[in-house]
């Protein structure tokens, strides 16, 4: 792997120096190692000249400082996919935060991909039954399409979210992901839990008697139940920097992709 070095580092933004040849594309995903092992990535989003590039951090870049060796993955950021992310919380790189360990398959999709040619896009319109009175009455939903759902603060646009995910998975049998982009921690933690009481994410018997005792015990989880589960999350949070908040949909939307092209 080609590996470089820290030049600057200004809030978000890490100036990275290659020697010559070495340069990544834009898009690319770097990382650095910190001293606790965990990694920092990075994107390439241009190309400065002199061997330099300018990235955009993905995490907080507290404790960087110049001359720390950078790796280029040679490769966008990538998401894991299959059965194993059901159920599962990840963040804008494919790393679980829900404390519980990360799937074992070694397949993934980068978030940069090409959209499908358009003899594949289906051209007939059909209603999606949401199963809420008020949309399929007065605002049907296409299948396939784009909706939009727009308020201010605490008017509910997340449990509208979080009733349709409900609705499709017990009225379709469909898989649903959510991309929490600058999402409240709190919200975000309790839409897993209420995911959780409606049975959308399936943690195994054991967990939930535990949970339903006030309890949680990530000990008790079943990984096999967790793939009959309905849903799959990526948070890019509201305390997190702008590159993991403006990426982190993307993130969400590649894990949508495989379960259209693989599952569905």
């Amino acid at each position: 792997m080609d590996k470089g070095t820290v030049a600057q580092v200004i809030g978000p933004v890490v100036d990275v120096d290659f020697d010559q040849g070495d340069i990544p594309p834009v898009l690319n995903a770097l990382y650095i190692e910190r001293e606790d092992n965990s990694k920092l990535y990075l994107e390439v989003a241009q190309h400065l000249g002199e061997n330099r590039v300018r990235t955009i951090a993905m995490d907080s870049t507290d404790g960087l400082v110049r001359e720390m060796e950078v790796i280029n993955t040679g490769a966008p950021i990538s998401m894991p996919v299959g059965e194993d992310v059901l159920g599962r919380v990840f963040n804008v790189v494919g790393e679980p935060i829900d404390g519980i360990e990360p799937p074992k398959g070694d397949r993934k999709y980068p978030i940069h991909r090409s959209a499908p040619d358009f003899e594949d896009l289906a051209t007939s319109t059909e209603m999606l039954e949401t199963g809420i009175k008020v949309i399929d009455l007065l605002c049907p939903y296409a299948k396939g399409g784009k909706t939009g759902l727009f308020g201010g603060a605490g008017v509910g646009k997340t449990v509208l979210i979080q009733e349709l995910i409900n609705n499709i998975a017990k009225g379709h049998g469909g898989l649903s992901v959510f991309a929490g982009v600058g999402e409240r921690t709190r919200e975000g933690n309790d839409l897993i839990r209420e995911m959780l009481e409606a049975g959308i994410i399936d943690y195994g018997e054991d967990f939930k008697e535990s949970f339903e005792n006030g309890e949680w015990d990530l000990s008790k989880v079943d990984k096999d139940a967790l793939k009959d589960s309905k849903a799959a999350f990526t948070f890019g949070q509201m305390n997190e920097p702008p590159g993991a908040r403006v990426r982190v949909a993307l993130s969400g939307l590649t894990l949508a992709e495989y379960f259209r092209e693989e599952i569905s």
